[in-house]
């Protein structure tokens, strides 16, 4: 295989186990050593009765937003724990905040209305305000992680939506990744070249597992961020990001990886 400024570089992919695969494909195409070190598990709300409550009367609402991937996944599961088909959210109009989001919905049957360019909640919100019919007067059903960024449902209400916000999952901190940590940073053992963040999440739950560890981030470690809202939480902790996906994609993120090696 011919050489890439990846190859033989050891970088960390803090995705989920379950969502990991395709990121840590792309990096080992660059010829990366890629150490899985989940940061995130998702997990059931702490009660369903609110999603099901609003899915029961799915009728009511005008919109639904779905702000991630996991979020769109969760609630096509859950409809299907319910035996609820996707007919009966067909006259909704769903808005996904990136292509990821949207394949996810597509996935669980909805037909989705509207993804912004920009794939972050600012420009989910702004891609909202431009409708070519206002969403003021609109019942709109929020479904996302118990916890999340207030920006949209704020927004929306500045527009006069009526909005309702429903948990569909959360995320944790997986307790085996503690000693995952402890191990890759030992002192003697390889260390890591780079850290690959895909949400402010994955940056607070690293940061998290360094601290449960008692280690701290090794000398010239370099973090690869997804988007800006990300590269934003790692600069409130003090940690320049050394590049920045110019897409909020798996391409967007290994390119990032690879500039951020001089490529």
């Amino acid at each position: 295989m011919t050489a890439t400024p990846l190859t033989g570089k050891r970088i960390l992919v803090t995705r989920t186990a379950r969502h990991a695969g395709n990121l840590q494909q792309a990096l080992e195409a660059q010829g990366a050593v890629v150490v899985p070190l989940p940061t995130i598990a998702i997990e059931p709300p702490a009660s369903y009765a609110p999603l099901d409550a609003a899915l029961a009367r799915a009728e009511s609402y005008h919109w639904l937003i779905l702000t991630s991937a996991n979020g769109a996944r969760a609630m096509g599961e859950r409809m299907r724990a319910l035996k609820l088909a996707p007919d009966r959210l067909a006259h909704l109009q769903v808005a996904c905040v990136g292509e990821a989001t949207a394949k996810a919905a597509a996935e669980a049957g909805l037909a989705v209305s509207l993804v912004p360019k920009q794939s972050v909640a600012e420009g989910l919100v702004e891609a909202l305000s431009r409708l070519e019919y206002p969403i003021a007067g609109q019942r709109v059903l929020l479904v996302r992680a118990a916890v999340a960024r207030d920006l949209v449902p704020d927004q929306l209400r500045r527009m006069g939506a009526h909005v309702q916000i429903v948990e569909a999952y959360r995320t944790v901190v997986p307790s085996q990744s503690i000693e995952s940590v402890r191990v890759l940073l030992a002192p003697g053992a390889v260390t890591p070249d780079a850290v690959t963040f895909t949400s402010s999440s994955t940056v607070t739950n690293f940061l998290d597992l360094l601290r449960a560890a008692a280690t701290n981030r090794p000398n010239g470690l370099r973090a690869v961020s997804i988007g800006p809202i990300t590269s934003g939480t790692l600069r409130e902790h003090g940690w320049e990001p050394t590049a920045e996906a110019a897409r909020a994609s798996i391409d967007g993120l290994v390119e990032a990886c690879v500039r951020s090696f001089g490529g």
